[in-house]
């Protein structure tokens, strides 16, 4: 799977923009604050209808304008198809070979990225919020279902805390509408754990070895789903739900008094082990760094072994973050297979067969143009 074409219209610090890649790396140069990051976020917007570096969509459209608009054109080993994004203060409208989809898990999916940017090295030592969306964000471009259960679990959260808050406050008694949503709570909980246990094994079979690898064979990775009740992946679905069950009735006082929901999959984490040790706790930075890649690295490889087709990669401004070593591994490791754009204000330094051949870009306040 690869892009070859994309046009922005008012998007960020871009007026209009129309330019074609190559199937291979393609580098884009330019000082910081001129656009480079943006190029990136437009392309894993097109595939997710989320940008990675804000929640809000305003920040998406140009200022002064009334939209922004991301088209696109991906090809996959069934032909061509073009994808097209609209954002507007109204919302987002989103076009699968130019219909119209009328939720955006439909539409999510038919374009898979892997972004990996500085921040992404937080995943280890960074907020359990960082680690749930990155699972979330994986799970959902290669399972439309779970992104759909994702957002109605959102929906019944949203609900559910403001039933508890009118029952702190005493403005409802009744608690029969709390029960009702618990068990709407509980039903689609227990799908989203089942699918996070799932994508976590999934991860750590693709990650060892690739881990391995990068720290040459001196350490052993371990990715550990951690749910916020006492839940384990060998439950069939009935056990899980009365566990759930039972963690309600519990905790149910203490959700009143502070008018929140304590427990579900809105609390969960994960864990990273790097020879027995919590890589988040104990682990030097260099090790740090060695667990992001691999997990990235892996993903690239767990959305090929589920779609049949690689991602698109996205390397943004991430080089520079790693040393000549792991430089190495990763450029070796996508060489000739996938699709990469890497942003960077210089590759001065950084010998390597595949950025010697990359298809390379200039950019320069909110103009883009190839310099080969």
């Amino acid at each position: 799977m690869y892009i070859d074409h994309i046009q922005l219209t008012n998007y960020r610090n871009y007026s209009s923009l129309d330019i074609e890649f190559e199937n291979k790396v393609n580098v884009i140069l330019g000082e910081n604050a001129q656009g480079k990051t943006n190029i990136m976020e437009s392309i894993y917007v097109l595939a997710m209808a989320n940008s990675h570096r804000t929640s809000n969509d305003k920040d998406l459209i140009r200022w002064d304008e009334e939209y922004a608009k991301i088209k696109g054109k991906i090809q996959k080993y069934n032909g061509s198809i073009p994808l097209e994004l609209v954002i507007s203060k109204k919302g987002k409208k989103a076009k699968y070979n130019h219909l119209e989809q009328k939720k955006l898990s439909q539409y999510v999916g038919n374009m898979n990225v892997v972004m990996f940017a500085p921040e992404d090295l937080h995943l280890v030592k960074g907020s359990p919020q960082v680690r749930r969306r990155f699972i979330d964000m994986e799970i959902g471009q290669v399972s439309p279902v779970y992104l759909h259960d994702i957002g109605v679990y959102k929906k019944i959260l949203q609900q559910r805390n403001h039933y508890l808050k009118l029952l702190q406050l005493k403005k409802q008694t009744d608690q029969t509408m709390l029960d009702v949503l618990t068990d709407q709570f509980i039903e689609v909980a227990t799908k989203i754990v089942k699918k996070r246990y799932e994508f976590v094994t999934l991860l750590e079979d693709w990650a060892k070895p690739i881990h391995s690898g990068i720290s040459r064979n001196l350490e052993t990775l371990k990715i550990v789903y951690k749910p916020s009740i006492d839940v384990s992946e060998d439950q069939d679905w009935s056990k899980m739900i009365e566990v759930f069950e039972n963690k309600f009735q519990k905790v149910r006082e203490r959700e009143i008094e502070r008018g929140v929901t304590l427990i579900g999959p809105h609390r969960d984490d994960l864990q990273f082990i790097v020879n027995d040790r919590d890589v988040q706790t104990f682990g030097s930075q260099g090790q740090q760094r060695t667990t992001a890649l691999s997990i990235k690295l892996a993903e690239i490889e767990l959305i090929h072994s589920e779609i049949k087709e690689y991602p698109i990669l996205l390397l943004d401004d991430v080089l520079s973050e790693l040393d000549d070593y792991r430089q190495s591994h990763l450029l070796n490791t996508i060489q000739g297979k996938v699709q990469t754009f890497v942003t960077t204000t210089s590759v001065d330094g950084i010998d390597h067969q595949t950025l010697n051949e990359a298809a390379t870009y200039v950019v320069e306040a909110g103009t883009m143009n190839r310099l080969k």
